[in-house]
């Protein structure tokens, strides 16, 4: 019998290993990622969330490509417009050697979109039962993951955040204290929710028995999200924007959302001249593209288009049969509200002022709020057919526009394109990942300060890749800086 491949790039083990799950029991590209980020909302818990929102790009292997938008819209649909905006939970985290102020609790919850995002995904491309796909989380949760160095870290940046609630802080806690590397975490109550996904008993958040008891704390926060938003809420499906570079073709995230339209202006930009080298002249033709593609991003944020987000996580896959699936999500920075019951965590994406330019509270509701996830499909020129995108926020375009240039530029196989040191320009100046050559930073301080720093860093993204060659070969690679897992499966 003929064995054929499969692979799959992700945040955590445990969200590859149930793609892998799928991918062995006859699941395409799309059910490995629904199931991956199924499992990432147990075992990557400050970042991912049934509760939060995201986009999922496919590829059939008939040719057919779709861009699914699950992110999150503004509530308020059905509120007194009379009412004060809503009151939020003001939280203070050190990251990064500064303080940042984050804005959680009751009054920040956007309206989520990845359940209905992921069930909508499947009924149009899934291949095996809904039951088989969320199996791998249900049993994930029920059972318990174990912490690594990249999820635990980040439970205490969050820490603060996580407290606002009993119920959250229980799902990241031991002893009263941030669960530590190598602690055993269940949430029995999320594996009862995806066995009731699985039997068809929940087809949409709406449905999650805590829900109304959710709304009614909402409302006695005088908080925004209501029963009205959650009955309009549906995913949008739409053509990817198209870009070229150096004979590659990009397919990715349009707009509303931003993290694509820059990613094309970007390469746009690097097209210009030659090949883009690791040398000093590449690095600078490098951040001279971003600094560019982010002026673009200033002046549609100043038109007042609400941004998104902080805290997300990617899956990217290949299946056997030619078709791709490359899904971003994301959670915010954690609201600290749980739906009572159910184990699944909601959003703050109302809370972050830095992602509403025009102020917190006062997109209409129902807007789709932008995000820089890009989740994308590059065809390369040599016939390779490349699923990738990134974690990191605002990092997420110098990230993805590293791991470009590094695929088309310079050759590179997926583990040197991802794990090649990033330049991010942040608006003011370059942070820089080491190691950099002192001639790089030379030419880089022409563009402005460089922060060189003294460590790679999840800051600069989670890049996850997975590749089919021509001949049927794959390969993939997680993104060392956020825990990445890789994972190729044989399937008969």
């Amino acid at each position: 019998m003929v064995v054929r491949q499969a692979a799959v790039a992700a945040g955590s083990a445990g969200a590859a290993d149930a793609a892998a799950q799928v991918l062995r029991i006859g699941g395409n590209a799309v059910d490995a990622a629904i199931a991956a980020a199924c499992a990432a909302t147990v075992c990557e818990p400050g970042l991912a969330s049934l509760g939060g929102g995201g986009f999922l790009t496919v590829r059939t292997p008939a040719g057919e490509q779709v861009v699914h938008d699950f992110f999150v819209d503004a509530p308020g649909h059905g509120r007194d417009p009379a009412l004060p905006h809503p009151r939020l939970d003001t939280v203070v985290i050190r990251f990064g050697g500064a303080d940042q102020t984050f804005h959680a609790g009751l009054g920040s919850l956007a309206v989520p979109g990845t359940l209905d995002g992921l069930l909508h995904a499947h009924a149009r491309h899934g291949r095996l039962p809904l039951a088989d796909v969320v199996a791998p989380a249900a049993r994930l949760a029920a059972d318990g993951w174990t912490v690594d160095p990249v999820q635990a870290g980040v439970i205490v940046l969050l820490t603060d955040i996580l407290r606002l609630s009993p119920d959250c802080w229980a799902l990241c806690s031991t002893g009263n204290r941030p669960a530590e590397v190598g602690t055993v975490l269940t949430n029995a109550d999320l594996a009862r929710t995806f066995e009731r996904i699985g039997t068809g008993a929940v087809r949409r958040f709406a449905d999650l028995a805590g829900v109304p008891e959710l709304l009614e704390r909402v409302a006695t926060a005088g908080g925004a999200l209501t029963a009205a938003d959650l009955a309009d809420y549906s995913p949008d499906e739409r053509e990817p924007l198209r870009a070229e570079h150096r004979g590659a073709v990009l397919s990715t995230n349009p707009t509303p959302s931003f993290g694509g339209p820059i990613l094309a202006e970007a390469t746009r930009l690097l097209g210009e001249h030659g090949p883009v080298g690791a040398d000093a002249a590449g690095a600078l033709r490098l951040v001279t593209a971003l600094r560019g593609a982010t002026d673009s991003e200033k002046r549609r944020r100043a038109a007042g288009v609400p941004g998104a987000v902080r805290g997300t996580t990617h899956v990217s896959v290949v299946d056997a049969d030619g078709g791709i699936a490359s899904l971003t999500q994301s959670n915010g920075s954690c609201s600290g509200v749980v739906v009572p019951g159910t184990g699944v965590q909601v959003n703050n994406v109302m809370g972050e002022e830095d992602l509403h330019p025009a102020g917190l509270h006062t997109a209409p509701p129902g807007t789709r709020i932008g995000s820089m996830m890009a989740p994308s499909i590059l065809d390369l020129p040599d016939g390779r057919v490349v699923a990738l995108g990134s974690g990191g926020s605002e990092r997420i375009r110098s990230a993805m526009l590293g791991v470009i240039v590094g695929l088309v530029d310079r050759g590179e196989h997926a583990p040197g394109a991802v794990e090649s040191p990033r330049l991010h320009w942040d608006g003011a100046g370059v942070q820089a990942e080491p190691p950099q050559s002192p001639e790089v930073v030379d030419a880089l301080r022409s563009l402005g300060p460089v922060n060189v720093w003294e460590a790679r860093s999840l800051y600069f993204g989670g890049a996850h890749v997975a590749v089919r060659y021509p001949d049927g070969r794959v390969e993939a690679h997680g993104d060392s800086r956020r825990g990445g897992v890789a994972r190729i499966v044989e399937v008969r």
